[in-house]
C-alpha cells in the first residue's frame, strides 16, 4: 500500500468541487481511497484519520489544497496525482478562455455589480463566516450554503447582519427560492401565494414540491438554517424573515418548518405569527400541538403541512396503500429506512410512531429510540448526518453515500423492506433514481422489498417522472410522498399480498 501526499500553496477550490473531483480519483483503477481537501485543521485531521496524510504535508496551512491518496501501488499512486493536478488546473484554463468576468473577492464582485443584494456563500465552513460577514457589511443578504460553520460564528454573525438589516439563510439548510430564483438546493417551482419560512432544506423541498404538484405555487421559500430555532440563536433569520414576507403583497400564507424548537423561541415566533396579518401552517416535526393564534394551524408531517397550506394538496389521492404494498418474504422483519434527507428522516420516525411501530435512529425525534440501544426494531437512519458526510458530499450530491448501508440492509436476513427517499433539483446530483438502481444491480440474489418517493417535480433537471419510471423499471415501490412511502413500507409487513 502506497500514501503519497501533494500540496498546492494558496491554491482554493469549492469544497463541492473538491469531493467529485475526490470521487474521481478514488474510482480510478488501483486506488483504494482519496481526498482533495484544504488544509484547515478539520480536514487535516478528517485526512489523517483516513491514513492519507503522510509528512509530505505537514506543512499545509488553511489555504492550502493538500491531495491525499491512498493506492495499492506506486505507479497507480502517480497516476491517480497527475489527474488530480489535471483536474484542478483544468478549471483555470477554462476561466482563462472565459469572457465572463469572475470576480475573486466580495468586494470587487459589489464593485462590479452594485445593484446586488444577495451572496451565495459556498467555501469551506472554516472560512465562511468571514466572506458571509464581509457581504453583510456591504449591504448584502446571505445564503450560507457552507456546512460545519461553528454555532458561536453563526450566532454572531446573525447578530451583525440583523442589526444592518440584512437577512441570513442558513447555515445547515442548503435551500432557497427567493422571487422564484432557485438558490443551492431547490426545485423548479411555479409561482403562487405560499411563503415557506424553514429550517429544513429537504423539508421546503418536499412541502413545496407536494404544493406544486397540487396545482400551487410559491413566492419565497427562505432556509434560515437549521439551528436557526434554537436557544442560542433565538431564531433571529426565521423573525426577519416572517417580517419580510408580513410586508410582500405577493404572499398570503406561510409555512413555518422546524424540528422542534427550544420553548422560549417558540414563544417569540408564535407572538410574532399573532401579529400578522397573514394566515399560518405551523410544521414542528416531532412536536406535540401546542397553543397557536388563531391565524395559524398545526401539522405534525411534511405531507399534512402542504395539505394545510394548500387546500387542493391530497397526496394519497388515486392512491390506496394497501393495494399498493407488496408482501414482504416470510421470516423477514424490519424496515431499514436509508435517507438523504434528514427532516424526511424525522418525517418517516413520526409515521411509524403513529402506527404503533417501535422505530429507532441516529437522529431520533421524540418518541424515537437511539440507533445503538435495539437492533430488534425499524431503523430509520439519515445519512445526510455529519457522522456520513464529514470529508464527503451530501448524499444529494453524491448517491455513493448511501451504498455501504444499502449493501448491509439488502445482506441482512431481517430486513423485510429497504425505505429510501430520492432529492432531486438544482444542485443534486443529475440521476441519482439512475444510480440507485444500478447499485441495486450488483446485489444478486433475493432481496427485501424496495420503498421510495421522489421529492421533486417534472419541470426539474432530472424530470421526477423519468425518475419514477426508472424505479418502477426496477421493480421499486413508489409512493406519492415520503409520508406516503412511510405507510407503505409499513404496509407491505402486513400484505397478504
Amino acid at each position: 500500500m502506497v500514501v503519497i501526499n501533494d500540496v498546492r500553496r494558496t491554491c482554493y477550490l469549492d469544497s463541492v468541487a473538491l469531493m467529485r473531483y475526490s470521487k474521481s480519483l478514488a474510482d480510478m483503477d488501483g486506488i483504494v481511497e482519496a481526498a482533495m481537501m484544504m488544509g484547515t485543521p478539520a480536514n487535516r485531521e478528517i485526512m489523517t484519520n483516513a491514513g492519507l496524510l503522510g509528512s509530505d504535508a505537514d506543512s499545509a496551512a488553511g489555504g492550502d489544497l493538500i491531495i491525499g491518496i491512498r493506492a495499492d501501488d506506486a505507479e497507480n499512486a502517480r497516476a491517480a496525482l497527475a489527474e488530480a493536478n489535471r483536474l484542478i488546473d483544468k478549471p483555470s484554463r477554462n476561466r482563462a478562455s472565459s469572457k465572463a468576468w469572475r470576480p475573486r473577492s466580495i468586494r470587487s464582485a459589489v464593485s462590479n455589480e452594485p445593484a446586488a443584494n444577495l451572496a451565495l456563500i459556498s467555501v469551506s465552513g472554516d472560512f465562511a463566516a468571514a466572506e458571509a460577514r464581509k457581504a453583510i457589511r456591504r449591504g448584502l443578504h446571505v445564503m450560507i450554503f457552507s456546512d460545519n460553520v461553528a454555532l458561536a460564528d453563526e450566532v454572531s454573525l446573525k447578530r451583525e447582519a440583523r442589526a444592518l438589516g440584512c437577512l441570513v439563510m442558513g447555515p445547515d439548510c442548503g435551500t432557497a427560492i427567493i422571487n422564484g430564483v432557485a438558490v443551492a438546493f431547490a426545485n423548479k417551482l411555479p409561482r403562487g401565494n405560499i411563503a415557506i419560512v424553514g429550517a429544513s432544506g429537504t423539508g421546503i423541498q418536499e412541502v413545496s414540491c407536494l404544493i406544486a404538484a397540487a396545482g400551487g405555487g410559491i413566492s419565497h421559500a427562505i432556509g434560515v438554517g437549521g439551528r436557526d430555532l434554537t436557544r442560542q440563536v433565538g431564531g433571529i433569520s426565521t423573525l426577519m424573515a416572517l417580517d419580510a414576507l408580513e410586508a410582500d403583497s405577493g404572499t398570503d400564507h406561510i409555512v413555518v418548518i422546524s424540528k422542534p424548537p427550544a420553548g422560549e423561541v417558540i414563544e417569540n415566533v408564535l407572538r410574532r405569527v399573532g401579529e400578522s396579518s397573514k394566515t399560518f401552517t405551523m410544521c414542528f416535526v416531532g412536536a406535540d400541538a401546542c397553543d397557536l393564534p388563531a391565524n395559524a394551524r398545526f401539522a405534525s408531517t411534511l405531507k399534512q403541512a402542504a395539505e394545510y397550506a394548500f387546500p387542493g394538496t391530497n397526496t394519497s389521492r388515486g392512491f390506496d396503500v394497501d393495494s399498493a404494498a407488496t408482501p414482504s418474504r416470510d421470516g423477514r422483519y424490519w424496515v431499514r429506512g436509508l435517507f438523504c434527507g434528514g427532516t424526511l428522516c424525522a418525517e418517516a420516525q413520526i409515521t411509524f410512531a403513529q402506527a404503533r411501530q417501535p422505530v429507532a435512529s441516529n437522529v431520533p425525534v421524540p418518541g424515537a429510540l437511539p440507533l445503538q440501544e435495539r437492533s430488534d426494531i425499524h431503523t430509520l437512519i439519515d445519512l445526510g448526518d455529519d457522522r456520513y458526510t464529514r470529508g464527503r458530499p451530501h448524499p444529494m450530491i453524491d448517491p455513493s453515500v448511501r451504498d455501504a448501508a444499502l449493501a448491509d440492509a439488502l445482506a441482512d436476513r431481517d430486513v423485510a423492506v429497504i425505505l429510501v427517499d430520492m432529492v432531486i433539483g438544482y444542485g443534486a446530483h443529475e440521476d441519482p433514481a439512475g444510480y440507485f438502481v444500478n447499485e441495486l444491480a450488483r446485489h444478486a440474489g433475493e432481496r427485501p422489498v424496495i420503498v421510495a418517493s421522489v421529492t421533486g417535480t417534472d419541470a426539474d433537471p432530472q424530470d421526477r417522472a423519468s425518475q419514477v419510471a426508472a424505479l418502477e423499471r426496477a421493480g421499486v415501490l413508489i409512493a406519492p410522498s415520503n409520508a406516503d412511502a412511510a405507510r407503505l413500507a409499513l404496509a407491505c409487513l402486513h400484505s397478504d399480498g
